[in-house]
């Protein structure tokens, strides 16, 4: 038995109990279509308890709304039946369109009350002054299989979201250290070796997002006692900072290598840096304050005749300080989660309490045309149907419907619609066995249980496995959408091969719309994501400094599209911008145009004329590379960094003409990696 997994028997056990107790529950109230709460649960089913009680949540107000869209529209314009499926089928589209804008659990509200209009809607059209009945029976056998599923799961060892949270937290906090014991080595920071950069270094992006999307079930978690829901949206922040903090640091490293090597006390100040992570020592907050302290005092001081290396070596310190500071607090709101009695520093309440959820990458268009594809599909069916006058003809719209929703976020649903249209078919033979050779001689719900659940116990392990559960789940569909159980036997075999038909023409018509209308390749989402990346950097460079977005909206969302583009990017030969493409340095520049924004209007008037120059142009090379102009930098925008770095220099000192330059010098790096060294005032009159 070496094969059986506990926590996937588990959940296969639990997810039967809870189909037969919605089936029982649906027969007590003598529901017309009880199956649909069995078929519910199965659908609803989640490992993580309070994943699927907070997606259970969300899907009874998608169901309630679904609902309430079918009654309004199904009596009104039953009597022009193509005006009814034109609007049944906008209403799919434009309720996926929605979701597709909402990567959080919340998008089961507008999916459910997209195509549960559908499910309602389209076999209504027989009886409509019987809609208001035959959508409150629907969403209560809905809402009765959604219910009995978190009952069980949530009874009967649960799995606990706040436990997952914890091991993805551990594993980033592991990552850390490994970064620090790797970049900071005592070889490399002299200059012995040199670092090679490996694509696992940007896991984090996506597990940045992963800890985002868990967290936002932790409210329905099943944990005694859960932490304060701002502590991990603040983790978030902090580890999402991390990556582009590290690799700014080791972009100054090897410039400052390349012209002459680091300063003995600065190796010396980040070898006892590097000991701070990596050993974690019990020294609280005061040992991060001491080494930031210690970053800034190390600091050149800077004017108008200072080197490219100690713009470089003052801005190497600046992220390093901003470094620790960020590892520190995660360091403290990460044990927050890991013990949630363990209270927070006052000063790290005081500053993360109001933070909230930071925007995901959304993209209108994919939405629109996934939303249009669903349209189609829907359509189609109806044409079908109306034409024909088909009787089982308000089955294929519905399925179009769903079908056309399940898969929508993929970059290709066709091939996941194919599969389950492939499963389903193999669902056929199982369904023709129970329902023609074995549930004839079945008497009384006992009976019926002992017989559903060899299919279903297996069907459910196979579910509750990742690597099975995309089969699983098809036949799980097609095995209890074709018993149709109902507390008194009926069955026949022309209804039972109509209704397959009907499934299968409904999957076929929204596979065939995805495939004309919804269909894209790897590559062309990443060129997609990656343009949006640069319009939004260029709008955050155009805009009036108080209208940008915020470091951490920016650094959220940018990290999110780099999560987005890892896996794609692997899958495609690069070309064009693909070949050159470096989200995380494209991440470095927003942040520093962020902060010379920031510092506009404190650093005196010629400073910020120049500032201001630069990141016109800068906005201008960004807003041609998203349209899709390969053009190279041009060599005026190097020059307007260095009189940028000049002016700026020539300023009075204050913190943001301190924190300026570091932009500037990490932005001159970040664009013109190459480029010769930056000449200051000085150097020029020696010249």
């Amino acid at each position: 038995m070496g094969w059986l997994q506990r926590p996937v028997a588990i959940f296969s056990v639990n997810s039967f109990l809870a189909a037969l107790l919605a089936l029982y529950i649906g027969f007590s109230l003598d529901l017309p279509r009880p199956y649909w709460a069995m078929l519910t649960v199965y659908i609803t089913a989640q490992p993580l308890s309070g994943a699927l009680r907070s997606k259970a949540f969300y899907r009874v107000l998608g169901t309630i709304l679904g609902g309430v869209a079918a009654v309004a529209l199904v009596p009104n314009l039953v009597d022009t039946p193509a005006l009814l499926a034109l609007a049944l089928a906008l209403w799919v589209g434009f309720c996926l369109y929605l979701s597709l804008l909402d990567r959080t659990p919340r998008a089961y509200i507008f999916m459910l009350a997209g195509y549960t209009a559908a499910i309602i809607g389209f076999p209504g059209v027989d009886a409509p002054e019987a809609i208001f009945d035959t959508a409150l029976a629907r969403v209560e056998e809905i809402t009765l299989g959604i219910l009995c599923a978190s009952f069980v799961h949530t009874i009967l060892f649960p799995r606990s979201v706040l436990a997952v949270v914890n091991l993805k937290i551990a594993a980033m906090m592991r990552d850390v250290r490994g970064w620090a014991a790797e970049i900071w080595s005592s070889d490399i920071l002299r200059g012995r070796r040199e670092l090679r950069l490996g694509e696992e270094r940007r896991r984090i992006a996506i597990d940045v997002t992963e800890l985002r999307l868990l967290a936002t079930h932790l409210p329905f978690d099943t944990a005694n006692l859960l932490p304060a829901t701002y502590s991990v949206r603040a983790l978030g922040d902090r580890l999402a900072i991390l990556l582009p903090l590290a690799s700014a640091v080791e972009d100054r490293r090897r410039a400052i290598m390349a012209t002459g090597g680091l300063p003995e006390p600065t190796i010396a100040l980040m070898e006892e840096i590097r000991d701070w992570i990596v050993l974690e020592p019990e020294l609280g907050r005061e040992e991060a304050l001491r080494l930031q302290q210690a970053c800034l005092a190390s600091q050149p001081a800077l004017d108008g005749g200072s080197s490219w290396n100690e713009f470089l070596l003052s801005s190497l310190l600046g992220r390093l300080s901003d470094l620790i500071g960020a590892i520190q607090d995660a360091r403290e709101l990460a044990a927050h989660i890991r013990t949630p009695y363990r209270q927070l520093p006052p000063t790290l309440i005081a500053r993360f309490a109001g933070v909230r959820d930071r925007p995901l990458h959304r993209d209108h268009g994919l939405a629109a045309l996934s939303g249009f594809a669903a349209f189609a599909a829907v359509g189609g069916c109806c044409f079908v149907w109306i034409a024909t006058a088909w009787p089982d003809g308000a089955v294929a719209p519905m399925m179009a419907a769903v079908f056309s929703s399940f898969f929508a976020a993929q970059d290709d649903p066709a091939p996941a619609i194919g599969a389950f249209l492939n499963y389903i078919v193999l669902s056929l033979p199982v369904a023709a066995l129970y329902l023609f050779a074995l549930l004839p001689g079945v008497d009384g719900f006992p009976m019926l249980a002992v017989v559903l659940a060899p299919a279903l116990l297996l069907l459910g392990y196979f579910q509750g496995s990742p690597s099975t559960t995309g089969k699983a789940m098809p036949v799980i569909i097609g095995f209890l959408g074709a018993l149709s159980l109902q507390a008194v036997y009926t069955a026949d075999f022309t209804s039972f091969i109509n209704s397959f038909l009907a499934q299968a023409i409904g999957i076929a018509a929204a596979l065939v719309a995805t495939r004309l209308f919804r269909s894209v390749g790897a590559d062309w989402s990443a060129r997609r994501i990656l343009r949006f990346g640069w319009l939004e950097l260029a709008v955050n460079a155009a805009r009036p400094p108080a209208a940008i977005a915020g470091r951490e909206i920016w650094t959220g969302r940018m990290l999110d599209r780099l999560g987005l583009l890892i896996p794609r990017l692997a899958l495609v030969e690069r070309r064009d911008e693909l070949a050159g493409a470096d989200p995380l340095n494209d991440l470095r520049i927003g942040l520093n145009v962020i902060d010379l924004q920031r510092a506009r209007g404190v650093i005196g008037a010629v400073a910020d004329r120049s500032v201001a120059r630069l990141l016109i142009a800068v906005a201008d090379h960004f807003r041609r590379r998203a349209v899709g102009r390969l053009t190279a930098l041009q060599p005026g925008v190097l020059n307007e960094i260095d009189r940028a770095l000049r002016d700026v220099a020539r300023a009075a000192p204050s913190p943001e003409r301190r924190d300026c330059l570091w932009s500037l010098a990490g932005l001159r790096r970040n664009l013109f990696p190459g480029a010769s060294p930056y000449v200051s005032d000085s150097s020029e009159r020696a010249a």
